[in-house]
């Protein structure tokens, strides 16, 4: 007889439970201590879609747990229904995420029908996606139709850069960071390239501005790479990072960090409150990080783009929990970087 597997404690719950289980107070009850009920979402300034998990890199940070052996892909029919949604409503921005979005077949059509509704377009990209030999037109592609490019560059070391990413990640992401530059991204003209920073540990992220001017000397002077801003933002404890945390026994100091370091300031800029998330399959969600922990819109809201297309309401309140804390820890932090100075 097989000996049953023996399943370790953490992974017995879902990632909600165990962050429950740290014992630190509710979001809610820290926003109630300030005076402030729950959050509602005001007009909606970005429609962000999850178009897939499948991705070219597996990161330790990784709240989406994505990476090359996922499968979860929107398809046409739900790609439609997203341009439909911008077609009858005045959201100004599509900010298309994965996994690594630009390997769904149907990103390329997203950027073209949004730019001809005269959307703004963020592609949230990983650098490494650019040099994969069937993408080797995606640099001119993003050009074309002015996409704004975010992408990930947790450091400016090669050593933290590959301890979060992968061996070898940030010497193809300078590669990739030269491509865009060549084709005028992070100039200062109209081809925007920001960069994305993530603390490589259990720790918040520091100073912007200060980042910001690291960040550009040390790219500059090493590599000749230049680029718009840096949005710092902070690990959020979810999937790969919530497992990271667990594996190092900081959890707990983690949280208690972030709960420690909440700034009532960063609550009304936090993207909940003008963000739509949606799902690889249709589902909508307050945010990506509630897509994340399977918490779809429920405050009687349409919970689908079909529910939504139909009814036309945007309105909504927002479902919190204890990984609010970390969009309200220091200057706060959304997918836009920080929300207060």
């Amino acid at each position: 007889m097989e000996r049953p597997v023996k399943i370790p404690v953490e992974h017995r719950f879902s990632d909600l439970e165990r962050l429950n289980r740290t014992g630190v107070p509710t979001f809610e009850a820290v926003m109630a201590g300030i005076g402030a009920g729950p959050l509602v979402a005001e007009e909606i300034e970005v429609l962000q879609v999850n178009v897939g998990k499948l991705c070219n890199q597996t990161c330790d940070h990784c709240h989406v747990d994505a990476g090359p052996d996922r499968t979860e892909m929107m398809t046409a029919e739900t790609a439609g229904q997203v341009i439909e949604l911008l077609r009858r409503h005045p959201i100004p921005v599509l900010d298309l995420t994965g996994g690594a979005p630009e390997l769904n077949p149907q990103f390329r059509r997203l950027v073209r029908e949004a730019r001809a509704l005269g959307r703004k377009v963020l592609d949230r990209c990983n650098l490494t996606v650019l040099l994969i030999r069937n993408q080797s037109d995606l640099v001119d592609f993003l050009a074309e139709h002015e996409v704004e490019v975010v992408a990930s560059l947790p450091c400016y070391s090669a050593a933290r850069t590959d301890a979060q990413r992968g061996d070898g990640v940030f010497r193809k992401s300078i590669e990739a960071l030269r491509k865009l530059n060549a084709a005028g991204y992070g100039t200062g003209g109209r081809l925007k390239l920001n960069l994305v920073y993530n603390p490589v540990g259990a720790f918040l992220p520091g100073d912007h501005a200060a980042l910001k001017l690291n960040y550009k000397q040390e790219l500059l002077s090493r590599y000749g790479v230049v680029f718009d801003d840096l949005y710092t933002i902070t690990n959020m404890p979810i999937s790969r990072y919530l497992e990271y945390l667990e594996r190092s026994g900081d959890l707990e100091a983690y949280m208690r960090l972030l709960v420690r370091s909440f700034n009532p300031a960063a609550v009304p800029g936090v993207m909940c409150r003008t963000y739509l998330s949606v799902g690889w399959n249709g589902a909508l969600y307050d945010c990506d990080f509630n897509q994340m922990l399977d918490l779809p819109v429920n405050s009687g809201a349409p919970d689908n783009l079909t529910a939504l297309l139909a009814s036309g309401d945007l309105s909504r309140t927002v479902r919190t929990g204890r990984h609010c804390f970390g969009c309200t820890a220091g200057n706060g932090s959304s997918c836009g970087g920080a929300v207060t100075a």
